[in-house]
């Protein structure tokens, strides 16, 4: 008895090249944006002076981000027709929490835009107003240290999401999505143990988030090189199992 497909052979091909280069794309313009451009002048001991002369960079690195947003929205709402058959109400919140991860996304990233500002006025203000602003300056930046907390708590659980329905789908090999599985638990881990020691947070937020970067630039080169192993049948042959792509 034959499986049917629930997308030409071609189409289904497309999509894992696009989401291949969206995994790819997203992770490029991540760490250009937030961590090259934008956290190299955030964190420097005096940023709202460094900031008022990098202008062109830090706006830069905020348009990053948001394509970066966007990249990452693309690939859930590439995946919800193929995932959807087997995992509908899993798919349709993945899509949900990669919507809200870009809300908050966004969030983090009003801070520079306002960090701008707050620098040029900075040289204006009185020695008491130079004051109130720099007080000013420190409440942005801990309001985007929290948003970029709650990012990554959205960010985890949506990962652990696509990696759950990718293993047991059986779309790309499943050491792939195990591997996705640990990483994503290590982020969430480190941004849980961040909210009580954000110090602590900082130590192990590189190690503990390598193994996602990797995993995603691994899982955006398998996909547009090899493609998916398999697709999700339609909904009325589901009870079939999964269809070979060859």
């Amino acid at each position: 008895m034959s499986t049917v497909k629930n997308n030409p052979l071609g189409s289904e091909r497309k999509t894992a090249a696009l989401v291949g280069a969206a995994f790819l794309f997203s992770n490029v313009t991540f760490i250009l944006g937030a961590i090259v451009l934008v956290e190299s002048i955030l964190g420097a001991p005096d940023s709202l002076s460094l900031i008022s002369v990098s202008r062109a960079q830090v706006v830069l690195g905020v348009l990053l981000g948001f394509v970066n947003g966007l990249a990452y929205v693309g690939i859930a709402v590439l995946l919800f027709p193929i995932l959807r058959e087997r995992f509908e109400s899993l798919a349709l919140a993945y899509v949900g929490f990669r919507v809200v991860e870009f809300v908050a996304q966004i969030l983090a990233d009003v801070s520079p835009l306002a960090l701008l500002t707050l620098a040029e006025n900075l040289g204006q203000a009185g020695t008491a107003g130079g004051s109130d602003l720099q007080t000013l300056g420190a409440l942005l930046l801990a309001g985007r240290f929290w948003a970029f907390q709650m990012l990554n708590l959205i960010f985890s659980v949506s990962a652990l999401l696509l990696y759950t329905m990718l293993f047991r789908a059986r779309l790309v090999p499943r050491f792939i999505s195990v591997w996705g599985l640990i990483a994503a638990a290590l982020v969430l881990f480190n941004t849980v143990l961040g909210w009580f020691s954000p110090a602590l947070g900082e130590t192990f937020g590189m190690i503990t988030g390598l193994p996602m970067l990797l995993n995603e630039l691994f899982l955006g080169i398998w996909l547009i090189v090899k493609g998916f192993d398999t697709i999700v049948t339609t909904a009325s042959n589901v009870h079939m199992g999964v269809f070979r792509m060859g």
